[in-house]
């Protein structure tokens, strides 16, 4: 482990081939400030430089190549900056293009008529002429097929113009390996560990990473380094989760007349086994003392929301408030009314507190609140604010946890002595490596069954040559009595651009739907509330026939009478968003419909996402899907939360390491919750290296 006066903390700039310039723009551009951080700034890929290949070998398919060449001509072009540099390069099977724009007097020294020279570079195609620009160019000698694999570093444009390229960043860093020896770089994990996964030691790893020889040790380092990253993650995760599991709670000792009550009398129909076996799990999680730290995930429509009033009448039998907290008004809005809807004429008080609620209605509200006559309480962030207070709050149910920020989310630990029980639930399926990493502190409960009754959605795809059918179609559910929903895409990177879109699609709808007999309701993400809000309510109170919208209906919105879904260019949505939206159908008795609607050319990797779409309704194994497809970070955003910032490790690829370092960190809790006993001090390092930071022990 490094200390702060070890050589790794010098300062960049004095190392050799840097200086105070260079070492200005490293540290603004890559945030390199020290030779450490320079010996983690890892590259991203590698050129083997052994394989040698004949020009007539060279194709608009090769990638990269490396041939010799002899210098037949060279000569310049062109004025000012559109100056240019064209060497022609010749073997025996024939002859190709070297282009440089920049560098040139630099270069012109390197080249002489007949020189040998080692050429090493990318592939272009210009005007239908293969050339190579900016290749890298050395005198040939026996010495230079021994390069092995070349190492190629994340840069700037502005790096590379200041003359940092792949190739100094290269030397740079070996100038670094002359400087250090295995001494610097101490080791961070127990020899066990290392020993019983078969991991080389960490200056090992650091040196191959960079200059691997061969293969194998290019994958011993990559390993080895990965293993680090995700342990310390699982490590965190492990600690958070005893953490949890130790945290003292309230018990909920009995199961009484109101849940009972309400359990034989006011559920219309027969739980289903999966929230039979989740509801037995959260009455065992909340009887040790312990606070509960649970995770309900359950697809669209599987029945999350009686299992969460069920926990919150649990409470309510042990003299204990409940609240619920959900990412958008609307939502909590159809919380609160179908939670009063279900629990009928019971003696239960329920409220919602909105930033919408007025201030008069806001004074009661929270006296009420205190005095403990409201025994549950559902709103949006709103709940989280210091003036909210409850008299003795024992449940904490979080909706869609993943729209909350941490710092709203550990707000609610606040309110009581003790911390509420915690019931996170979220209708996004997770991957099982996703939840490993993200919600490893939570025990996980999975609703994987929907209720009788429930009739699959019958999901489609077709290009835009269909739309006329396809709004005949919607057209006769309409005329059936039910309602419709048209999606379009958010395109993110152009508000304006997506604003136009659907704007344009709003009309495109009106010429199918006349307004003397179809209401069209529209919302999206730019309307003021009050305006969204009403235009939502249109349609959920059954006076729009068709809801046009962008993803902001993603969430929440439960409307049994509306049949179809219809997606506007669907291939722009991921598989994950997709299902989302589809089960915004489906709620009624009826048969439901989603149509995906796309552009007549389609990549191949659009088609396979329509195609799973068209052939599973299972969240599950779509998540799974989308995860392959999109990666972890793209599909939940947690890589701009910061939950998957790792340098090398993948929980994709490295599925066996992440198992690996999952049990061996349960496995160190387990003996040592507070990694304080001496043969641990290395782990105890590691963690405060990795900026362990104690507010993630309230984290749910």
């Amino acid at each position: 482990m490094q200390n702060s006066n070890s050589i790794l903390s010098t300062s960049i700039e004095y190392l050799k081939g840097i200086g105070p310039q260079k070492g200005a723009l490293l540290r603004k551009e890559l945030n390199i400030h020290t030779y450490q951080d320079l010996l983690h700034h890892y590259p991203f890929r590698y050129y083997d430089r052994t394989q040698i290949i004949q020009i007539n070998q060279i194709n608009a398919q090769t990638e990269t190549v490396q041939f010799i060449g002899k210098v037949d001509d060279f000569y310049e072009e062109g004025e000012g900056r559109k100056k240019r540099l064209i060497v022609t390069v010749k073997d025996a099977t024939g002859s190709i293009e070297l282009i440089w724009f920049q560098g040139i007097n630099y270069i012109k020294k390197e080249l002489e008529h007949g020189k040998l020279l080692l050429i090493f570079g990318k592939i272009s195609n210009f005007n239908g002429h293969l050339n190579l620009a900016h290749p890298e160019i050395e005198n040939f000698n026996e010495q230079s097929l021994n390069a092995g694999l070349q190492p190629v570093y994340p840069s700037t444009e502005n790096l590379k113009f200041r003359g940092l390229n792949n190739k100094s960043f290269a030397k740079t860093t070996s100038n670094l390996f002359e400087k250090i020896n295995a001494r610097d770089i101490s080791e961070n994990l127990p020899t066990a560990i290392c020993k019983n996964y078969k991991l080389c030691s960490r200056f090992e790893a650091l040196k191959w990473i960079h200059f691997p020889e061969n293969n194998a040790q290019l994958n011993a380092a990559r390993r080895r380094l990965k293993w680090e990253e995700l342990f310390v993650s699982q490590l965190k995760i492990a600690r958070v989760k005893a953490f949890n599991e130790a945290s003292k709670g309230y018990t909920f000792e009995k199961v009484g007349d109101l849940f009972n009550t309400f359990y034989k009398s006011y559920i219309p129909f027969e739980l289903t086994n999966a929230q039979k076996r989740v509801l037995k799990e959260i009455r065992q999680d909340t009887t040790t003392g312990f606070q509960m730290n649970r995770l309900v995930q359950g697809d669209v429509g599987s029945g999350k929301t009686m299992v969460a009033i069920l926990s919150m009448l649990l409470a309510l039998d042990n003299n204990f408030q409940s609240c619920m907290m959900a990412p958008t008004e609307i939502l909590a809005r159809q919380h609160y009314e179908s939670i009063t809807s279900v629990l009928g004429n019971l003696p239960i008080k329920v409220a919602i507190l909105t930033g919408n609620t007025k201030a008069k209605e806001r004074r009661v509200l929270l006296q009420e609140l205190l005095d403990g006559e409201i025994h549950i309480l559902i709103g949006t962030h709103a709940l989280i604010e210091d003036t909210v207070q409850f008299k003795n709050l024992g449940l904490a149910i979080i909706d869609e946890q993943h729209r909350f920020g941490v710092d709203q989310r550990s707000k609610l630990w606040n309110k009581n002595k003790l911390a509420p029980h915690v019931l996170v639930m979220t209708a996004t399926p997770i991957p099982r490596t996703l939840a490993m990493t993200v919600y490893g502190d939570l025990n996980n409960s999975v609703i994987d069954e929907l209720p009788p009754g429930r009739k699959e959605i019958k999901t489609i795809y077709r290009n835009e040559q269909y739309r006329s059918k396809i709004m005949d179609f919607i057209r006769s559910e309409i005329d059936k009595g039910r309602q419709a929903y048209i999606v379009y895409p958010l395109i993110e990177e152009n508000e304006k651009l997506a604003y136009e879109s659907l704007t344009k699609g709003y009309e495109q709808v009106k010429v199918f739907f006349p307004d003397h007999k179809y209401k069209i309701a529209m919302v999206h993400g730019k309307q003021e509330n009050e305006l969204k809000e009403r235009n939502m309510n249109r349609f959920i109170s059954g006076e729009a026939n068709i809801l046009v919208a962008t993803t902001v209906i993603e969430v929440g919105v439960n409307v049994p009478n509306a049949s179809v879904m219809l997606i506007e260019s669907s291939e722009r949505f991921g598989l994950s968003q997709l299902h989302q939206l589809r089960g915004r159908v489906g709620r009624g008795a009826e048969q439901s419909y989603c149509i995906l609607l796309g552009s007549h050319t389609q990549s191949n990797e659009s088609k396979s996402r329509m195609e799973i779409m068209c052939s599973t309704n299972d969240g599950f194994k779509i998540a799974e899907e989308d995860m392959q497809m999109r990666g972890p970070g793209d599909l939940y955003g947690t890589k701009q939360s910061g939950i998957l910032k790792f340098r090398l490790a993948d929980i994709l690829i490295d599925k066996d390491i992440l198992e690996e370092t999952r049990i061996e960190a349960l496995k160190v809790v387990k003996e040592d919750p507070n990694i304080e006993n001496p043969q641990n001090e290395l782990l105890r390092q590691l963690l405060k290296e990795n900026d362990y930071q104690s507010h993630w022990s309230k984290i749910s």
